[in-house]
């Protein structure tokens, strides 16, 4: 009886959370909002497609910090209030004033109802379907976070360096399992990286001067007297899948089984057999089923950690929390 009742608890509670996040969550209180943050993105997107990837990056990096919550966006106050927008991780984030400019046009039709989470959420889905990625499901009713921590970012967010085992606990302690690493770590197909993030591998692997011998010879050579011509390099931009970064394709996935992955977290992709047959099934089917799984695996993760019904509050400014 006591296990029924645990169960009955444990099922009652989570269908109640998931319940609050639903499509369509403003058709009453503001009926116009995702046809108004839609418009905006088809409208700006097209003059800057390079900002899709960015975006997208920003909505995964706000849902690995205390949920998908918009915590995120916030600024810092003072030296003594520092927030994840200012954590090593999300140094290179951009967008933030695109998301104000389409916070900005909700809030004049419907003040104070959309919160930043959903316009985050929905604009990172509209930026990638305006440059022919993937279309998924965004069911709306988050609410924004109060705090924002730099060290928490710091620790929570997977870095470039992870190996498969910690990729595979930072992941699992969000709910998402290994055919979600790989699908989600397919967003690198649109995506560009510092030389900083990976100029180990170039040269100094060991701490030896050495380069990773898991990365292609002809491939970090090439990187080295082309992109990243010292390991002190912190402004060049590498293409993190050359010739079509900015088209969502298979890409990625085939420079991963070539070993010209960026990242030693993309390369870790390939050290275990279940996430590398992941990766092998996916280049031998069509297009559909990456974006279809993708889809699938991204509304998987806008449901992380997400606060609903009187948690958190609706910011009028995504990078203040309201007085």
């Amino acid at each position: 009886m006591v296990i029924f009742f645990a169960l009955f608890c444990v099922l009652f509670f989570s269908g109640a959370v998931q319940a609050d996040l639903q499509l369509g969550f403003y058709k009453s209180s503001c009926p116009k909002a995702e046809k108004l943050i839609q418009d905006f993105v088809k409208e700006h997107i097209p003059n800057a497609p390079s900002l899709a990837s960015p975006l997208l990056r920003m909505h995964f990096h706000d849902c690995f910090v205390r949920g998908c919550d918009a915590s995120v966006l916030i600024n810092s106050t003072s030296s003594n209030n520092q927030t994840e927008k200012v954590a090593t991780p999300n140094l290179t984030l951009r967008g933030f004033d695109f998301i104000d400019r389409v916070k900005s046009v909700v809030e004049a039709e419907c003040p104070g109802v959309v919160s930043c989470a959903d316009v985050l959420a929905l604009v990172a889905r509209d930026a990638v379907g305006v440059i022919g990625g993937p279309f998924w499901r965004v069911p709306t009713g988050r609410r924004d976070g109060l705090i924002s921590n730099s060290s928490e970012a710091a620790t929570q967010i997977p870095a470039p360096t992870f190996n498969f085992s910690q990729l595979q606990t930072s992941f699992a302690n969000k709910g998402l399992n290994l055919t979600d690493l790989v699908l989600l770590s397919g967003a690198h197909t649109i995506g560009v990286a510092h030389c900083t993030s990976f100029s180990n591998r170039l040269y100094n692997f060991t701490g030896k001067g050495d380069e990773d011998p898991s990365l292609d010879s002809e491939y970090a050579t090439n990187l080295k007297q082309n992109k990243c011509k010292s390991i002190n390099d912190n402004t060049t931009i590498v293409e993190m899948d050359p010739g079509s970064f900015r088209t969502f394709d298979l890409g990625y996935y085939k420079l991963l089984l070539k070993r010209r992955g960026l990242f030693q977290s993309d390369e870790a992709l390939t050290t275990n057999s279940n996430t590398k047959s992941t990766i092998v099934n996916l280049v031998n089917s069509p297009l559909s089923t990456f974006m279809g799984e993708f889809a699938l695996a991204m509304e998987k993760m806008g449901r992380i950690g997400v606060k609903t019904g009187s948690s958190g509050e609706i910011r009028k400014h995504c990078a203040f929390v309201n007085s």
